[in-house]
């Protein structure tokens, strides 16, 4: 995030100048009354709330993005070209500057809120004249162009490419030492954040029932958290699998260096194209779930399902969201997350049972995730330098934005997170009947 002084600038002739008039012809969009922002247009002239977050317009082409893509979608897109900016100034950041629309547009009822026609001739009229109107500027560099058909083998290969194939070192200096991308296991808000994801992990294996010798198939291996922990500290063969090239490069590399070749084998594997069956002790997949798709889930649940031995146990840790966004939002899924799809926990319970499972904890974790990605912007912020160096100043702005949104949605309860421990039937499992996680 850029930062710039305080000092109030205004147009000489105030209605005259482009920021005003932005604010008059936003108003019936806002609810009306005083822009709850302080604006800042591009020759300078401001107007809104002295209170509120500075919020400068530094090109016609972040009006231009907002009219070809009204909402989220527009504003993310001039955001992460720094056509719009939120400044540190005057005690706000991105991420109050958030929190604080979010909280003015429920406080407005502006959820679904539709403008009259007089107040859309009046705002086109104001775009005409500022020169807003004409093609849509080109989509940023860093926006996802995914083709295919949704969820075959390439396309999925093509949008994990998207965002996990950034570069190894942009992600290590982001996470912690185990590279876990996922949330980790807070026992307070206080605990760092490689101590919480060795939790998390130790957690998972623990509900598998792991111990030497036992066989373990991680769905979506990542950078190998699980895999390389169950078979360091629990003694377990593993298979992992993952679509990600440079995932695999990583922790091959990792298992050459501990000497984990006897225990560890990494493919580059759709989870569909797993052969076995019936073969593994214990099957984990984290945060992997979100990726597959809402028609493809139920051959991820059955995959799932026959890789495990009758009585073996499954864990899956995913994320939930309800609303009409199951992808995440227009952001999300336009520069993140490409064909990411979530759901209510219960509807992915449903599949799951459906698939033959029997499930037996659902162990909600959301707060969890409020302190990882805590510890993630920390690490974000302190390398910014080399992250800009690495991947340039728009793919810094667009996982600002994704970290900044992310820790917000799981703050307020529009994402939740969840650990789903399973059973398949058919053999005797040894759960213990009272357990301690």
């Amino acid at each position: 995030m850029t930062t710039t002084d305080s000092t109030h600038v205004t147009s000489t002739g105030a209605s005259a100048g482009i920021a005003p008039r932005l604010a008059e012809a936003l108003a019936p969009f806002i609810g009306g009354g005083e822009l709850p922002v302080r604006l800042r247009a591009w020759d300078g002239s401001e107007t809104g709330s002295p209170d509120g977050p500075l919020v400068v317009l530094s090109s016609v082409d972040a009006v231009r993005r907002l009219l070809w893509h009204p909402g989220e979608l527009g504003a993310a897109q001039a955001y992460v070209t720094g056509e719009l900016d939120v400044p540190e100034v005057d005690g706000w950041d991105l991420d109050k500057a958030l929190t604080y629309a979010f909280a003015v547009a429920k406080e407005r009822g502006l959820s679904g809120a539709r403008p009259t026609p007089t107040a859309m001739v009046k705002a086109v009229r104001t775009a005409l004249d500022l020169g807003a109107l004409g093609r849509p500027p080109a989509a940023p560099a860093s926006q996802a162009q995914i083709r295919g058909r949704l969820h075959s083998a390439l396309r999925d290969r093509r949008a994990i490419a998207h965002h996990y194939d950034l570069s190894n070192e942009f992600y290590s200096l982001i996470l912690e030492p185990h590279m876990a991308y996922s949330s980790g296991y807070h026992t307070t808000p206080e605990v760092p954040l490689q101590e919480a994801q060795e939790a998390k992990l130790d957690l998972v294996c623990t509900k598998l029932g792991l111990e030497e010798g036992s066989t373990l198939l991680d769905i979506g291996c990542g950078w190998g958290s699980m895999s390389l922990r169950a078979a360091e500290k629990f003694g377990a063969k593993v298979v992992g699998v993952t679509i990600a090239a440079e995932q695999k490069k990583f922790i091959d590399a990792r298992i050459a260096e501990r000497g984990l070749g006897d225990r560890v084998e990494i493919r580059l594997q759709d989870y569909r194209e797993v052969p076995e069956r019936g073969t593994f002790d214990a099957v984990s997949s984290i945060e992997m779930g979100e990726h597959v798709g809402q028609k493809n889930y139920p051959t991820y649940a059955e995959v799932l399902h026959r890789s495990v031995k009758p009585g073996g146990r499954v864990l899956i840790q995913q994320m939930s969201r309800t609303g009409k966004w199951p992808g995440g939002g227009p952001f999300i899924e336009s520069f993140i997350a490409p064909d990411m799809y979530m759901r209510p926990v219960g509807e992915t319970v449903a599949f799951l049972e459906r698939a033959g499972l029997e499930v037996r904890d659902v162990h909600g974790l959301r707060e969890h995730y409020v302190h990882t990605v805590a510890g993630w912007l920390e690490n974000f912020y302190a390398n910014r330098d080399r992250l800009v160096e690495l991947m340039g100043e728009e793919v810094y702005r667009v996982w600002e934005l994704y970290l900044v949104g992310g820790s917000m949605a799981f703050r307020d309860g529009r994402m939740g997170v969840d650990q789903i421990l399973m059973v398949r039937p058919g053999g005797q499992h040894t759960l213990p009947l009272v357990r301690s996680w």
